[in-house]
């Protein structure tokens, strides 16, 4: 276990997010030119392909050369090489390391609240707060773009969610430790702020949220057969009954049921072993070994969906501290139950296969994230904002608030730079995604629409 930090005041706290200032000025983001040595990012992708699924890689070519967005959203490799070419603050929290805006998004708490959070994990590592800052700044200006925004109107959605981000930071400073622990964003109190249209929309993707559990996954992807045994419908190559030994499952289970909680080991412990199937999952994962697993409860009708998805090494660890979890799929559970305001109550993980690490959670519980092409200029700027503040509030928990806010000042420095780095790296982006398409097309790389 990791030494504690020696205690700091506050004095001492804030006078070293201004030191920090020195190590990387506020205006460095803003400064940002990629490396002359930068690496091919087609050749990032192939190094990630390496380990993957062979049958299941050109599906997630695919469907990053569907849009620049969805490129940005599979290249979190390509992107944590080019934010680590850059001097940073050295000021560190637990990283999302994936927070483009689509990795935000609603999920049930224990206490079946609706909440807004991020929601994904995979690269989650300690690393330089602004590392987040930046994905996200710039997944907002290519989304922006691609829904044909005016160029001024880009610009203030993307300023909206940095400027939200240092005033949150600012505002979490000044409270007490357990307040900041203890700050979430329920969803429902997102209501009492709009009004009208937006209201209204806001109540049907609620409403629509806390009808997706097990109950309407089990209804959406599994089948009743002849015999009366309920499975999986193989929908291939998206669900197949491919690479599952049910023996193995069961030991998979008893393996991961020991990373639980003692009392939700015990609530596992009531619902036996239905069926298993490998399930195909985003953007930036697909390839990786992912599975959902149906178990029954009372009965036919208290199903319960998990998933079991693979983790590998971080993108950020070439670059950053390396993670003090020897196991990937404990990394991946012990950085969201530090980032998250609530967590899965079947968050746990377990070694599979050929040792290769996993961690299981609900498939489905009241989860919900935007449509980013269905976002009007307004709405887009109200996300952002939203987006900024949890993101915040994220590494106020995990990281020195008092100094980061004294980095971040009560200008609006860091907000301008952060902003010109999003834009100049979306226009980046988009040559990286023509570069693939163009790979594509001339068949020196195979994608598959699925």
């Amino acid at each position: 276990m990791d030494a504690p930090a020696p205690y700091l005041t506050v004095d001492e706290r804030t006078e070293a997010g201004r030191a920090a200032r020195a190590r990387a000025p506020r205006s460095t983001a803003g400064h940002w030119r990629p490396a002359a040595d930068r690496p091919d990012p087609l050749a990032v992708l192939r190094a990630q392909a390496a380990d993957r699924v062979p049958e299941l890689v050109p599906i997630r070519t695919g469907r990053m050369a569907a849009s620049p967005f969805a490129f940005l959203r599979g290249a979190a490799a390509v992107m944590a090489g080019d934010l680590a070419a850059a001097p940073d603050s050295g000021l560190t929290v637990q990283l999302c390391g994936d927070a483009h805006l689509v990795n935000f998004g609603l999920f049930a708490s224990p206490e079946r609240a609706l909440l807004f959070d991020l929601n994904d994990f995979d690269e989650t590592l300690p690393g330089p707060f602004e590392w987040d800052v930046q994905r996200l700044a710039a997944s907002l200006a290519v989304a922006a773009r691609e829904n044909g925004e005016r160029p001024e109107d880009a610009h203030r959605v993307v300023r909206e969610a940095v400027r939200a981000y240092r005033e949150h930071v600012r505002q979490l400073a000044g409270l007490g430790e357990l307040p900041v622990w203890y700050r979430r964003i329920d969803a429902d109190d997102l209501l009492a702020r709009l009004t009208g249209k937006p209201r209204r929309r806001v109540e049907a993707d609620l409403a629509a949220a806390r009808r997706r559990d097990s109950l309407q996954a089990a209804g959406k992807l599994t089948e009743t057969t002849a015999t009366g045994r309920r499975r999986f419908k193989d929908q291939p190559p998206l669900i197949e009954h491919v690479g599952v030994d049910p023996d193995e499952v069961h030991g998979m289970l008893a393996d991961y049921r020991a990373t639980l909680p003692e009392e939700r080991g015990r609530l596992l412990d009531r619902y036996r072993y239905v069926d298993t199937a490998r399930k195909v999952v985003g953007v930036g994962s697909v390839g990786t070994r992912c599975h959902v697993v149906l178990l029954q409860g009372r009965d036919a009708g208290d199903p319960l969906m998990l998933q079991v998805k693979e983790a590998g090494a971080s993108v950020l660890e070439p670059y950053a501290r390396p993670s003090r979890y020897v196991h990937h799929g404990q990394r991946v559970v012990a950085g969201q139950r530090l980032i998250q305001a609530a967590s899965d109550i079947f968050l746990g993980w377990m070694t599979g296969p050929a040792d290769r690490h996993f961690y299981w959670r609900q498939l489905r519980d009241m989860k919900g994230s935007a449509e980013v092409g269905a976002l009007t200029t307004r709405a887009l700027r109200a996300y952002a904002r939203l987006c900024g503040t949890a993101l915040a509030r994220a590494h106020a928990r995990s990281g020195d608030r008092i100094a980061i806010a004294a980095y971040l000042g009560r200008g609006d420095a860091f907000d301008r730079a952060v902003t010109a780095f999003a834009h100049r790296y979306a226009e980046l982006n988009a040559a990286d995604h023509a570069r693939l398409t163009a790979a594509i097309a001339a068949g020196e790389v195979r994608a598959e629409n699925a």
